[in-house]
């Protein structure tokens, strides 16, 4: 395919207050001064700039992750630890990085792979002994399945490795899919067959998540709750699963092998039954239901994706029902599509449409990533209302992270439909301008428009913020690279 180039917008410095041009020097993890020369390589550097620096800052000798950091005192302001999703924002920058190293060396130019891959995987192996601290093991009674037993990652961490309390809500999917990602993401940069050996482990934790209850119709309920210990159905635990599912179809497409699907027979909507299938197509068929329940209920008359189906009859408790003397979880109706549309979620399933129309060709597909692109940008990005010539973007909170999932999905749109372009770009302009601008020791500023905050006390910084804006830039670099 033609390379389409970004349209960077060269933006005259300047401050909106004295201390917003007050950079210190920023440097590769070597110690060299960074090459600007094309954008891939550019924003390669400048992801592994900002990691390493974030890298310093948050991650402590015993692999957790401080909260927050500021780089005007050199003072970590908070020394509890992160849960694991803020923690696997790290884990995300450095496969990131890895898979961008990977693919420019594909392309020819190797400078960078050979200055920073071994580290940087050497980094990850250490990211992945913090991950350890999350995981423990349980029992878990679900819709096919009574008392089985699965190795996850909890929310909090724990004291000790693998040793973490991971039942009821102390789990949750959504932080499955996103490390299921990841892991995926290093085995197509490294080949380790260890992350995709659990990344399909997990995948298969979550598949037990899916609701496959029968409606009268024969129909299956579909989604799947927020964890094991929740009845809520959101798109941050439907959306994400999309795209690592359509990768692993690819993964073990034509070589033969074969999965177990977990059932319950439509004719009684009762029994509990398994059946065999191609491992490709067992993938796929779960993508596609995936999908087709977040779409058909939690998608706006706007064009963009609601939070969550909520509204249950039982008080949030899980359910149970007895088959054949064995206890199972059973369905819990839900009534209401409710929660604001974070851009998280609008990214999430624009990717996983993304990935389906690429294997399937189905045109339903290609239309949802036109429609979904255009609704996407348009709800979530407003030209010129913080600075001049740049989208403005809600950078609040979870917002810098759950941007980065919407970027995601536009440049995972772009092959499909050229109209994602202009959304790639204007994050590249946003991310460019920072940088530029305010870059303090390594970090981005409190505001990536205005830069830091007037009193040095506040401009303190968090961990999962910076990760995320190594990983944006690392997935521009792909972005540049692979069209």
């Amino acid at each position: 395919m033609k390379k389409i180039s970004l349209f960077i917008i060269f933006l005259s410095v300047f401050c909106f207050n004295a201390v917003s041009c007050d950079k210190g020097p920023v440097s590769g993890g070597n110690g060299e001064k960074p090459v600007q020369t094309d954008a891939a390589t550019r924003n390669i550097e400048r992801a592994i700039a900002i990691t390493d620096a974030a890298t310093a800052a948050y991650i402590s000798s015993e692999l957790g992750m401080y909260k927050y950091y500021n780089p005007y005192t050199g003072q970590v302001t908070d020394r509890g630890y992160e849960n694991v999703w803020e923690y696997s924002s790290a884990f995300e920058a450095v496969t990131n990085i890895l898979h961008a190293l990977a693919v420019q060396k594909e392309s020819g130019d190797s400078r960078l792979y050979d200055l920073h891959f071994d580290r940087y995987k050497a980094l990850l192996d250490r990211l992945y002994k913090g991950m350890a601290y999350f995981e423990g093991s349980y029992s878990l009674t679900s819709y096919t399945k009574n008392n089985h037993p699965w190795t996850v990652y909890g929310v909090p961490r724990a004291s000790s490795p693998g040793s973490n309390n991971v039942t009821g809500i102390l789990n949750v999917y959504d932080d499955q899919m996103w490390i299921i990602r990841d892991f995926i993401e290093v085995w197509y940069a490294t080949g380790d067959n260890s992350y995709l050996e659990k990344a399909e482990y997990l995948a298969e934790y979550v598949i037990d998540g899916f609701d496959c209850c029968v409606d009268a119709d024969g129909k299956e309920y579909g989604g799947i709750t927020w964890g094991p210990g929740y009845v809520s159905k959101h798109s941050c635990s439907n959306g994400p699963f999309i795209s690592p599912l359509v990768w692993l179809s690819d993964i073990y497409k034509g070589k033969g092998e074969k999965a177990t699907r977990y059932y319950i027979d439509p004719s009684d909507r009762k029994t509990r039954k398994t059946e065999q299938m191609d491992k490709s197509e067992y993938f796929l068929s779960y993508a596609r239901k995936v999908y087709d329940y977040q779409k058909s209920h939690l998608l706006r008359n706007d064009g963009v994706y609601a939070d969550m189906m909520g509204g249950d009859d039982t008080g949030g408790k899980v359910v149970y029902e007895t088959v054949d003397g064995v206890e199972y979880r059973r369905h819990t109706n839900l009534r209401d599509q409710a929660g604001p549309p974070y851009s998280y979620n609008t990214g999430a399933i624009l990717s996983g449409a993304a990935d389906l129309y690429r294997v399937t060709g189905d045109a339903e597909y290609l239309k949802d990533v036109q429609s979904l692109t255009d609704a996407g940008f348009a709800y979530f990005a407003k030209y010129g209302t913080t600075v001049k010539d740049l989208y403005t973007y809600d950078f609040k909170g979870n917002n810098s992270w759950f941007n980065a999932v919407l970027l995601r999905g536009f440049i995972d749109a772009f092959p499909a439909y050229s109209g994602a372009a202009l959304p790639v770009d204007s994050f590249q302009q946003v991310y460019d301008y920072a940088y530029d601008n305010f870059l303090y020791e390594g970090l981005m500023p409190n505001s990536l428009y205005l830069g830091w905050a007037n009193d040095k006390s506040k401009r303190t910084v968090r961990g999962r913020d910076q990760f995320a804006y190594a990983a944006q830039f690392a997935l521009l670099a792909l972005y540049e690279l692979e069209n």
